[in-house]
């Protein structure tokens, strides 16, 4: 069993910057991968960043390369999502997640965190 609690959500500005965090509990492999998915207001969740647990390899969704970069230290079991030149469509929930067979599919997580909220003030 993995349990995922997020925080480092807020209000900030268009342009602003903010880093947020996934503390990890439980037994991981290095086969699982780690996502960040975010749910605006009124639309369906999303995939924004992933990174398998072992290796590091990383994957980003078009809308935010160049801008947001995943990170994990496995020591402390941490993931992070550090998001630079947020916009307002960046605003949403943001959740951590777990896949045990390494995919990125919001359907087919294993494991969610309960959220933290952004929003980005025009």
């Amino acid at each position: 069993q993995v349990q995922l609690v997020e925080s480092g959500g807020g209000l900030v500005q268009t342009g602003d910057s903010l880093k947020l965090s996934c503390a990890v509990s439980g037994r991981m492999f290095s086969s699982f991968a780690m996502g960040w998915f975010r749910q605006p207001p009124g639309k369906d969740r999303e995939f924004v960043a992933g990174i398998r647990w072992g290796a590091g390899n990383t994957k980003y969704a078009d809308s935010v390369k160049g801008r947001f970069t995943i990170s994990r230290t496995q020591a402390e079991k941490t993931l992070y999502l550090q998001m630079n030149g947020l916009r307002p469509d960046d605003t949403a929930a943001y959740y951590c997640a777990v896949d045990r067979n390494g995919y990125y599919d919001v359907s087919g997580q294993d494991y969610w965190g309960k959220g933290t909220l952004v929003t980005v003030s025009s």
